[in-house]
């Protein structure tokens, strides 16, 4: 059984699901649900856990959470385990309840909250339950648009912000985001995921791995660490970049930095002595190019050349 990656920081957001086991019911009663509810409580008094979006679903439950402690692992095994030992007693069963580990996935708050949390109060509309995501009592979203009885450990204000500063006219047009799906085929945010892990801008992503992956050894049991250890060397994306810039010296140096800095792999600390320069020098350098090359038409089709030569892509 393969096992998942965990990266943990203060501060950090995560997208996060459990499904049942064989894909049963973990929900089976309104007991069920409000129990579970009492351990998202605990994990905010107990391990500083903030939740600031649920849904809980008949076979599974999404989470959007923050953790200002860097203690997710501790956070999920509280809330699965203390769920799991009431489920078991009260069903009169034994074993696992949920399907393997949970799944958490990292996320760029500013750049996802919203529509992430849009994704998540949609799921019992997107599964039929419902036609209008208030009309389903086991989400957050009722919270969101009004201020009848409010769950004390639900955070609201941080994803409201990003509506307005006066809460009413923030819930309002809340509802109007969300209500602005209805009916609509989307787009998941989560198809914008890199490796199942990350969800964020490409700077986010290039911070993450620079942060928690680089120094992490391949292996059986983490698959998702060998699909992004296998990326080019230093050496095959400078001779790519050579073959097709030899000619201009100052515009090569710019597109070796940009490339080693997005796909080797390497710690910018690495990077930046192979340059002389130091690791905020690399983002930098990769920041501009990329902006760069979004207005040069000419540019984009370099780096596109360039990327073909040693078998990489989305530059």
């Amino acid at each position: 059984m393969t096992r998942s990656l965990r990266i943990q920081y203060p501060g950090a957001f995560y997208h996060v699901t459990s499904r049942g086991n064989e894909r049963k019911e973990v929900f089976r009663s309104f007991g069920d649900r409000e129990r579970f509810l009492t351990y998202l409580d605990s994990a905010t008094e107990r391990y500083g856990a903030v939740i600031h979006v649920y849904c809980l679903m008949n076979t599974h439950y999404h989470l959007f959470i923050e953790t200002p402690s860097a203690n997710l692992s501790k956070i999920m095994q509280h809330i699965n385990g203390a769920y799991t030992a009431y489920f078991n007693r009260r069903w009169e069963r034994s074993g696992h309840l949920f399907q393997g580990r949970y799944k958490a996935i990292v996320v760029e708050a500013d750049e996802y909250a919203m529509e992430l949390s849009r994704y998540v109060h949609l799921n019992p509309v997107r599964a039929g339950i419902v036609e209008k995501p208030e009309e389903y009592e086991w989400s957050s979203f009722r919270y969101y648009i009004s201020n009848g009885n409010i769950p004390r450990w639900l955070k609201r204000d941080f994803i409201l912000g990003y509506f307005d500063r006066e809460p009413l006219a923030a819930m309002n047009k809340y509802r109007g985001f969300v209500h602005a799906l209805l009916d609509k085929d989307y787009k998941s945010p989560l198809t914008n995921l890199t490796n199942s892990l990350i969800l964020g801008s490409n700077e986010f992503v290039d911070e993450i791995k620079d942060r928690f992956l680089t120094d992490r050894e391949p292996e059986r049991e983490l698959p998702i660490l060998t699909e992004m250890a296998d990326r080019p060397g230093l050496e095959a994306i400078e001779e790519a970049v050579d073959s097709v810039l030899r000619n201009d010296p100052r515009l090569s140096r710019q597109v070796k930095m940009f490339l080693c800095h997005r796909y080797s792999g390497k710690k910018l600390a690495e990077i930046g002595t192979r340059y002389g320069v130091g690791e905020s020098a690399v983002t930098q350098a990769s920041r501009r190019l990329r902006y760069r090359q979004q207005k040069d038409k000419k540019l984009r089709e370099l780096l596109l050349e360039i990327s073909g030569k040693v078998t990489l892509s989305n530059v």
